[in-house]
């Protein structure tokens, strides 16, 4: 009888406690955490090796409260306030062994003595480490160059391949093929080469992924790029999450010296992709 006493008051003791976890209160006034190294809601492979999560000060922040981060209903990490901190952001860092591909949803909850749990809104995001191509090979590229061997070289016609570019066919513009690559999602950006002159391509539809990309390069592209006796050609690819494949290995053709003048107006500028992009130089 002593020890069915006994284990009851543990267990009614217990019980406000597991209330208390279980039954965290989404409260207004706690903001969605932040992740300032996502893209368009989107985790990259190099922002997940050291992703960081802000949160921002709330009403009736104290010292010693206690901050508990939570990615996929898992602890990730903590951040007790000090006297210090009170009213400025909080930064947590997520192990990388939490960052997993695929849709993750990131809350926080806030620890006062003397009241319950208060539970944050939740920002919902997608990771994406499989990069355009797969990741270069340090075998195939022991010398960490701007280059992956996975991507194929830019397919051209058999005559341009042996030949060059002619002068006719500089008026006319070039077709090319960029062959289907390893990882190739909607949303993806291609950016082409020809000589020192880049095109943005348009960006990867849903009914296109796993087909080869037709592209045509206009003759005003070929004309700025001017005549060369081996002009490179090459492509890179940026995802939706910031992923860059790096530079495919380049195609070299011979452009016809005869090409037609230069227009008077110029062309449209080059657009570069968002800043941070590996395909733009430097």
């Amino acid at each position: 009888m002593r020890l069915f006493v006994e284990v009851s008051e543990r267990l009614l003791l217990a019980a406000p406690r597991r209330l208390l976890m279980t039954h965290a209160q989404t409260s207004a006034t706690l903001r969605a955490p932040r992740l300032p190294q996502a893209i368009g809601n989107g985790i990259s492979a190099l922002a997940s090796a050291h992703l960081q999560v802000d949160i921002s000060p709330y009403p009736s922040m104290e010292e010693g409260d206690l901050i508990e981060l939570f990615w996929n209903n898992c602890f990730a990490a903590s951040r007790k306030v000090t006297a210090c901190k009170i009213g400025t952001c909080t930064h947590l860092c997520v192990p990388q062994s939490f960052v997993q591909d695929g849709p993750a949803r990131v809350y926080y909850q806030v620890l006062q003595i003397g009241h319950g749990p208060m539970r944050s809104a939740v920002t919902l995001v997608r990771v994406k480490t499989n990069y355009p191509g797969g990741q270069p090979s340090p075998r195939l590229n022991p010398e960490g160059g701007d280059e992956n061997q996975n991507l194929a070289p830019v397919n051209l016609p058999e005559t341009i391949r042996r030949h060059g570019v002619n002068s006719s066919q500089v008026r006319r513009g070039i077709p090319l093929t960029i062959e289907p690559y390893l990882n190739m999602s909607t949303g993806d950006a291609i950016t082409l080469r020809w000589g020192d002159v880049r095109l943005d391509l348009p960006r990867i539809q849903a009914q296109s992924v796993g087909l080869a990309v037709q592209v045509w390069v206009p003759p005003h592209v070929i004309v700025e790029a001017g005549d060369d006796c081996r002009l490179e050609v090459t492509y890179c690819i940026l995802d939706r999450v910031g992923n860059n494949s790096r530079w495919a290995p380049a195609r070299t053709l011979r452009i016809a010296a005869c090409t037609p003048p230069r227009p008077a107006s110029p062309a449209p500028g080059y657009q570069p992709r968002r800043f941070g992009s590996p395909c733009e130089p430097g």
